[in-house]
């Protein structure tokens, strides 16, 4: 139930505030919408400003040399990421099994041994038998593998001459390169 409060009404206006309008809207057949779906549409070519058509049910699918690539470039991260998985958990294991019994010292930092530091140092220490080196070394396979993704799309990218890709996949390249040895220059 609404009130009508008679106090804030202007007494000196002698036409209403407020308008009223009908509008009458039309009915719609809800059955044709159905219909029209339900029929196949034709194939539509669009024009395009530089003379060019595009059909518009054209099949887009990849080349061969494409679909080789794409299953390359991910068959590379999955073999990647297990195998360094897999080094860095036999190189876990085998620390812990010589060493997991020592008791662990936080009071004071202690950095990582300057033969860890480099990749020639970790692959000294892997084949002089440290079991830290072979965690190391797993860490260094699962930096390579992206790395290692982005030079066969470079070598892809230039070899297909799509040189709009070439640069851009080489400041990724640059930039990554300059991350993993601008600290030490």
């Amino acid at each position: 139930m609404y009130k009508f409060n008679s106090v804030f009404q202007s007494l000196s206006s002698t036409q209403p505030d407020t308008e009223v309008v009908a509008i009458a809207l039309q009915q719609k057949d809800l059955d044709a919408d159905i219909e029209q779906f339900q029929e196949p549409q034709p194939s539509i070519v669009a024009p395009l400003p530089n003379g060019c058509e595009i059909e518009n049910k054209k099949n887009l699918t990849k080349t061969l040399s494409e679909q080789q690539l794409e299953t390359l470039l991910s068959n590379l991260l999955k073999y990647g990421v297990l195998l360094a998985s897999t080094v860095v958990l036999i190189g876990g294991i085998l620390y812990l099994i010589r060493h997991g019994s020592e008791p662990v010292t936080y009071q004071f930092f202690q950095g990582e041994p300057s033969e860890f530091r480099s990749p020639v140092g970790v692959i000294n220490a892997v084949l002089s038998g440290s079991r830290r080196g072979i965690v190391q070394l797993g860490l260094l396979l699962l930096i390579a593998t992206p790395v290692l993704r982005v030079v066969i799309s470079l070598l892809a990218f230039i070899w297909r001459r799509e040189f709009i890709y070439v640069m851009v996949t080489l400041l990724v390249l640059a930039s990554l390169t300059y991350s993993l040895v601008g600290a030490y220059y």
